[in-house]
């Protein structure tokens, strides 16, 4: 049995291919963590917007459950590039 279609998501970042890393350090040099669209959005409506799941998962044409779990996700990699020296790369 396949796996269900990934239902479309609204989603208003336009950063793709453009990355955030430490300084002084190459691109190519360091470990890359891509941080898909979606969870960009979500961290911005959640962290930077103030909404609350259920509201941004309106903004995005998902249910709450999905933002949580989208959400944990872009809050796991972002904390595992700053603490540890990784790039986020935007895809």
């Amino acid at each position: 049995m396949s796996p269900r279609i990934k239902k479309p998501r609204k989603c208003k970042c336009r950063f793709k291919g453009k990355a955030f890393k430490p300084t002084c350090i190459p691109l190519s040099e360091i470990e890359q963590i891509p941080l898909l669209r979606e969870e960009l959005e979500a961290l911005k409506l959640c962290d930077l917007d103030d909404l609350n799941q259920e509201e941004a998962g309106k903004r995005m044409g998902v249910s709450r459950g999905t933002v949580q779990r989208i959400l944990s996700a872009g809050r796991k990699k972002t904390a595992m590039a700053l603490s540890k020296g990784k790039a986020i790369v935007f895809q």
